[in-house]
């Protein structure tokens, strides 16, 4: 297939597929919940640290609930929060599972069905291969900058680290650029973590020549990653803004409670339009691995040879 027969079917079948969004969904609601409490921990630090001159300590969110809010209130509130990133953290390497699996059976013209056998199935290894590539993630960066901000000894000796968790950000997504169809060698044929990560960059060096089909990737990923910000910077900021505006009429407490609720609604709404933009990205790759797989390797000369 081209790589324009590719784009074509893989938006078909995102539309069609209606257990491919809703794992879509979930995973994209899940991540964007996460990422909404990081960009608000990390402006409060940005206020305290740059405005104020203070530095908070790593728990400084749950010591505030203990000391402003009732003992159980404030211990149930803290738990619900870590059960939860702990839950957006975990999810999404499940969904990658099953979306991957279902995007196959569809293109396959297989029955789209097993999703949840899918994902536990394969949650392990996608996960070990995501950590191995951890430091290309931005909000894993911006989360160790901010530590080394807060507890590294400051001034000159800070560029030092800082430059260093810059290089292998850069280093991290060029080698998980060469690995990104380890997911679909785990999922589709069952091979380990490093055995998929070699299989992927094979399959990356052999066919660089679909480099147009790259950058139509690339390009979505990027839209998505800058709709995500958008979306992420404007949710806590209208959350805010409405709460504030509403303590004018109302107490405080109806207000923010008021400003919340749209906020979740606000995120619900836009991770439903992530959902498809998450299912198109992960079912181009799904059906470029596929293809690229039913090739000849390019460094197999004699075919009878791998069988002596």
């Amino acid at each position: 297939m081209t790589p324009r027969e590719i784009i074509a079917k893989a938006w078909a079948m995102t539309k069609k597929e209606k257990q491919l969004r809703r794992w879509g969904f979930s995973s994209a609601l899940l991540e964007t919940l996460l990422n909404i409490k990081l960009l608000i921990y990390q402006s409060w630090f940005f206020y305290l640290y740059v405005i104020r001159g203070e530095t908070i300590s790593f728990f400084a969110m749950e010591e505030l609930f203990l000391e402003y809010m009732p003992a159980t209130a404030a211990w149930t509130l803290i738990i619900i929060i870590f059960s939860m990133v702990a839950i957006e953290l975990v999810f999404p390497h499940f969904a990658k599972g099953a979306i991957i699996g279902l995007a196959a059976k569809s293109h396959t013209k297989q029955e789209v069905k097993g999703g949840l056998i899918l994902a536990l199935y394969n949650c392990v290894p996608i996960f070990i291969v995501h950590e191995l590539f951890v430091l290309g993630g931005i909000s894993t960066v911006i989360t160790i900058g901010s530590l080394m901000i807060r507890y590294g000894p400051g001034g000159d000796f800070l560029m030092l680290p800082l430059g260093l968790l810059g290089f292998f950000w850069v280093f991290s997504n060029i080698l998980q650029f060469f690995a990104a169809f380890a997911e679909e060698a785990i999922v589709i044929h069952k091979h380990g973590p490093f055995a998929a990560i070699g299989k992927s960059m094979k399959l990356i060096i052999s066919h660089l020549g679909h480099i147009v089909f790259l950058f139509i990737l690339l390009f979505v990923i990027s839209l998505r990653i800058i709709i995500n910000i958008v979306m992420i910077l404007l949710v806590p900021g209208i959350v805010i803004g409405t709460g504030l505006l509403l303590t004018k009429f109302l107490s405080p407490t109806v207000s923010y409670t008021i400003g919340s609720i749209l906020g979740l609604g606000m995120t619900i709404v836009a991770s439903y339009f992530f959902a498809y933009i998450t299912v198109f990205k992960q079912t181009v790759w799904t059906i470029t691995y596929l293809e690229l797989s039913q090739l000849k390797d390019l460094d197999v000369i004699d075919d009878s040879a791998e069988n002596v």
